[in-house]
C-alpha cells in the first residue's frame, strides 16, 4: 500500500494517522517532491476508476492560470489533463491510497482510508 501525500494538508495527515493507528503496511510518497510521471498518473487513474480532471484541485491558482475550468473533458483532452497533473503536481487531489488489491481511493474520509484498508 502506498498513500500519496502533501505533508501541510490535514487531510494526509489525518490519513496517515489513521493508518497507523491501524497498524497499516505502507509507504509514504510526498508527490511534490517525488513527482508522479504521465504514465504512473495513468496507472493510478486506471486503479481509481477516474478521468484526471476527477482528481484534479480546479481552485489552486495554477488551476486558474491554466484556465483548467475551460478545459474539455473528453477522450481527447485526456492526455493534456494527465500531462497538467505531471508537471503540476499541487493539482493532484490527496490524499491517495493505492490498496493492496491494485485498486486505489482518494482518502479524504476516515471512511475511504478504511475502505483502502479492508481491500
Amino acid at each position: 500500500m502506498e498513500i500519496w501525500i502533501n505533508p501541510a494538508c490535514s487531510k494526509c495527515r489525518s490519513a496517515v494517522r489513521l493508518l497507523d493507528a491501524e497498524g497499516a503496511d505502507y509507504t509514504v510518497r510526498r508527490y511534490l517532491e517525488d513527482v508522479p510521471t504521465e504514465d504512473e498518473i495513468r496507472a493510478v487513474l486506471d486503479r481509481l476508476g477516474l478521468e484526471p480532471w476527477d482528481i484534479t484541485r480546479t481552485q489552486e491558482a495554477v488551476a486558474k492560470e491554466l484556465g483548467l475550468k475551460e478545459w474539455p473533458r473528453d477522450a481527447a483532452s485526456r492526455d493534456r489533463w494527465v500531462t497538467a497533473l505531471a508537471e503540476h503536481p499541487k493539482l493532484i487531489q490527496r490524499p491517495i491510497i493505492t490498496a493492496d488489491d491494485g485498486t486505489a481511493v482518494v482518502a479524504r474520509t476516515d471512511e475511504a482510508v478504511r475502505d483502502a484498508l479492508s481491500r
